[in-house]
């Protein structure tokens, strides 16, 4: 058994991989709400196309090996099973959207899946019409729209295979309109530490060394910077956990393979010993396991918040202009009070 511990006119999903759309698409409406043409590009300006990809870029992951991975998952006879993880962050996603006191006439997913964050948005919504949903076959690295084209742009658990984290959310923040904001979530740093750490100790007492078997992630104090780097500004980024019991090492391994979750750095390991594998299970039990006999592997999510700037946005105060130090605040209080008596 697994344990886990305002309104949208139209919703785009874009899935992984890319296509070459070139047309401009027509989006209906929902009710009283007039449908509008969006342009599509083929990559945006100022960005290269991805047989000359950026030179800054770390090319960590086999992009086309994620594709097969994450095919041969959504081929499965049982594939609803995988996405009880997706669905718990999906819904967190879309609690944040709606704790904005806005309208989002046009909205993008980035790495939709199966629609993690629409089917919640939907629940929530008040009409009784659902949101219209659009789906276009697309890549997260090169996203093919005109600047300036979405209200809203959202992204779950998808970022973490993008090898130019950089320059995704770049392009992220050059499809948002002004005061549009991004709303994500991606793996952090600690996820799957018990699995991590199992693996490694087998494999060095069996092998006499280790080789990576869960793929790096992004360090939450590098997170703000990048989307500062983007050009979001207002920024909100906070982490969460998500601890799910297994009944062994095994069945999480299964798992993570009917999500499309597997491990496709290119300096992966292809294949472990089966007694390397045996001894990662004990332990995993040894150092980790429940009282009812279950192993828990822990998720770190990062959430982050970043809008596009605007005219109307709140500004920051002058510099020098405050009339309050640092070191009074402790004292604000009685401050307060004088100013009071003063009146």
């Amino acid at each position: 058994m697994r344990t886990v511990a305002r309104g949208l006119a139209t919703y785009l999903s874009v899935m992984l991989l890319l296509a070459r759309l070139w047309v401009p698409w027509h989006i209906p409406g929902a009710a009283g709400v007039p449908g509008k043409t969006l342009c599509l590009r083929k990559f945006a300006s100022s960005f290269s196309p991805p047989g000359n990809a950026s030179a800054r870029a770390l090319n960590i992951f086999d992009r086309n090996l994620k594709r097969k991975q994450k095919n041969w998952a959504a081929r499965q006879p049982e594939t609803m099973k995988f996405d009880y993880l997706k669905e718990e962050v999906g819904g967190r996603i879309a609690d944040r959207i709606y704790d904005i006191a806005r309208d989002f006439p046009l909205a993008l997913d980035v790495g939709c899946g199966r629609g993690y964050i629409a089917q919640h948005l939907n629940k929530k919504n008040s009409s009784e019409t659902e949101i219209p949903i659009v789906r276009v076959l697309a890549d997260e690295e090169f996203l093919p729209f005109q600047e300036n084209s979405f209200d809203l742009v959202v992204s779950s658990l998808s970022l973490h295979w993008v090898n130019d984290l950089p320059r995704a959310l770049e392009q992220i923040h050059y499809v948002l309109k002004p005061d549009g904001v991004f709303i994500g979530a991606m793996f952090g740093g600690d996820t799957l530490y018990e699995l991590r750490c199992s693996l490694q100790l087998a494999e060095t007492e069996r092998e006499g060394g280790f080789s990576p078997h869960i793929s790096p992630f992004t360090a939450v104090n590098d997170l703000g910077h990048l989307l500062g780097r983007a050009g979001f500004n207002t920024l909100t980024v906070d982490t969460d956990e998500i601890q799910v019991n297994y009944p062994g090492m095994f069945e999480l391994m299964e798992d993570l393979q009917g999500m499309g979750e597997s491990n496709c750095a290119w300096n992966r390991k292809a294949l472990l010993h089966r007694d390397t594998m045996l001894a990662a299970a004990a332990v995993y039990g040894e150092m980790y396991k429940n009282e009812d006999g279950s192993v828990p592997a822990t998720y770190q999510i990062y959430y982050m918040i970043g809008w596009k700037y605007h005219d109307s946005q709140a500004q920051p105060a002058e510099r020098g202009s405050a009339t309050v130090s640092f070191g009074q605040l402790g004292k604000i209080n009685n401050i307060m009070s004088e100013s009071k008596k003063s009146q």
